[in-house]
């Protein structure tokens, strides 16, 4: 529970009469909303997200009920057709698979990557990062060690090393990176943790006798959720960009399964032949964490009291 925006009260004496009026106190999520609502760039980004979002979910069910298109089924004599012919809207691949239908269930595997993976590294690391951040002394210092020690390894390295004994699906590189990825949150949530403890509800529930997991949890969490969604959005960009890095080293996910990474990557060697190849997976990837960076920005410009309207 937060801090609570509690209605004011006031007292105006008019005449002999004493009357109590009550203002209503606009809460800072309220008023941050409202920032964002107000903010067209952030309000477009996150209106292509969700449309995005929307459309790989839909995926399967567009491409075979309304294209009535196999991704995968290739047509060698139609290998490289360019955008709006033969009926291919965005044009065939090498081998003649619509270009279409593949990044339709690429956005599906791609942004299911970034954010399962980003809520994955996100809980863990919040989680941890409450428990160091209230507890303090040993349990801090044995969290701190943990975070210390995967760091001293690059992410990417480590998931290059591990790539190398397992070849990764989708599923195993969202629980690779929820393993390895979520030392960034752990130091965001544990610092802001030390700050909220020490506000003057947390350590008055304290007094009361709540015990520290209702502490943690329904006073200290409500105050992190901002912090969260912003390192949400940006945990999404950064892992849809490494799943891309990875597939160019050839260690992503593997094909036939399309992601944007290994469309991109597969395609550079064919820039001359079939230049539409590329060009439509590098709108996407960057659009994408464009957009994400953007929705990142406006949350935390929403949320800062300084900057509140």
């Amino acid at each position: 529970m937060g801090e609570p925006s509690a209605m004011t009260y006031r007292r105006i004496n008019s005449g002999d009469k004493d009357h109590q009026t009550i203002i209503a106190s606009e809460s800072l999520t309220r008023k941050a909303l409202r920032s964002i609502w107000r903010d067209k760039l952030t309000m477009i980004a996150l209106t292509f997200i969700l449309a995005l979002t929307l459309v790989a979910v839909l995926a399967p069910f567009i491409t075979d009920y309304v294209m009535r298109v196999d991704p995968n089924e290739p047509t060698t004599a139609d290998k490289f057709t360019p955008p709006l012919q033969k009926g291919y809207l965005l044009g065939a691949d090498d081998i003649g698979r619509d270009q279409l239908a593949r990044l339709l269930h690429a956005s599906g595997v791609s942004m299911g990557i970034g954010f399962f993976g980003a809520a994955f590294s996100l809980f863990v690391g919040m989680i941890f990062g409450m428990i160091s951040g209230y507890f303090g002394g040993l349990v801090d210092d044995f969290f701190n060690w943990v975070v210390t020690t995967i760091d001293s390894i690059p992410f990417l390295f480590l998931l290059i090393l591990i790539s190398s004994i397992l070849s990764f699906s989708a599923e195993s590189l969202i629980i690779t990176v929820g393993l390895l990825g979520w030392t960034g949150t752990y130091r965001l949530i544990r610092g802001q943790t030390f700050s909220v403890r020490a506000k003057e509800y947390v350590i008055a529930a304290r007094a009361l006798g709540a015990s520290p997991w209702r502490i943690i949890f329904a006073h200290i969490l409500p105050n992190l959720i901002s912090v969260t969604v912003i390192s949400l959005a940006l945990g999404i960009a950064g892992l849809i960009l490494a799943e891309s890095a990875l597939s160019y080293l050839g260690l992503g996910v593997q094909p036939p399964q399309a992601t944007w990474g290994n469309m991109l990557t597969k395609s550079i060697q064919y820039f001359r032949h079939g230049p539409h190849l590329i060009i439509f997976p590098i709108l996407l990837i960057s659009a994408t964490v464009l957009c994400l960076y953007i929705i990142g920005d406006g949350i935390r410009d929403a949320f800062d009291p300084t900057l509140q309207r």
